[in-house]
């Protein structure tokens, strides 16, 4: 099982997001440039971000991407789900007349890490680079 580039971009700009001043925006363009990404690409993702509720853009001049959520309610889960998807990582391929236990295994490890996933949040990952920084 691997996550997308997509998937490790977005999570390393949402932590940007949310470390900037409160109602701050920044542009595609400078988000872009920090990871030495092109501007088409993490607009992809900033879109995709967007749409599932995490961001919100604001036009014009001074305009720029932001966190549109509490910081304390943003885990990783909503980010991966945002980018790739809430699809089941494993299905069976053969048909049982029963419920495959190969299928039940591969189901609870599942469950077990969108469970831890989705109890990190990324106000966690962001207080311990803050903690990083003073020192």
């Amino acid at each position: 099982m691997k996550y997308s580039n997509a998937t490790n971009y977005a999570l390393h700009t949402m932590i940007h997001l949310i470390r900037l001043p409160n109602e701050s925006t920044i542009g595609v363009q400078e988000l872009a440039e920090m990871q030495k990404l092109s501007p088409t690409y993490l607009s992809k993702i900033l879109t995709k971000l967007t749409k599932a509720g995490l961001i919100e853009s604001t036009p014009g001049a001074k305009g720029g991407y932001r966190i549109s959520k509490s910081h304390n309610e943003i885990s990783f889960l909503h980010v991966i789900n945002a980018i790739e998807g809430d699809t089941k990582l494993f299905n069976c391929s053969i048909h049982h007349n029963e419920k495959c236990l190969i299928e039940n295994v591969m189901r609870q490890a599942e469950d077990n890490m969108k469970q831890e996933l989705g109890n990190k949040l990324l106000i966690d990952i962001v207080k311990e680079i803050e903690v990083q920084h003073k020192h």
